[in-house]
């Protein structure tokens, strides 16, 4: 009985591990579809600006040097937000994929 209970010790434990580990991270997958939703729906801001013609003439300003050299300007980067919709288009892809797992 003592090399049974010793194993069902470790299997409990083992299972203990894989419970905690496997909780800690739905709950920050949790947090971070909590904030993947809320930057989702200030994204439509970002799109408009990027399609309207406003990206296009702060663009034209950067090329001519008009915006100042320390403004952080990875959004006019001519592939920047493209990369950043396809990313979110495969990612948007994975958790559907993900979803559909019996």
């Amino acid at each position: 009985m003592e090399k049974d209970l010793k194993a069902i010790v470790e299997r409990v434990e083992r299972m203990e591990r894989l419970y905690d580990e496997w909780r800690a991270v739905v709950a920050s997958t949790e947090r971070m579809l909590d904030m993947y939703s809320s930057a989702m729906e200030r994204a439509g801001e970002l799109l408009e600006y990027y399609d309207g013609g406003l990206w296009q003439k702060d663009f034209e300003a950067d090329e001519v040097g008009v915006l100042p050299a320390s403004l952080k300007r990875g959004v006019l980067s001519e592939d920047g937000v493209w990369n950043l919709l396809t990313d979110d288009k495969e990612l948007r892809r994975r958790m559907a994929e993900l979803a559909s797992e019996k």
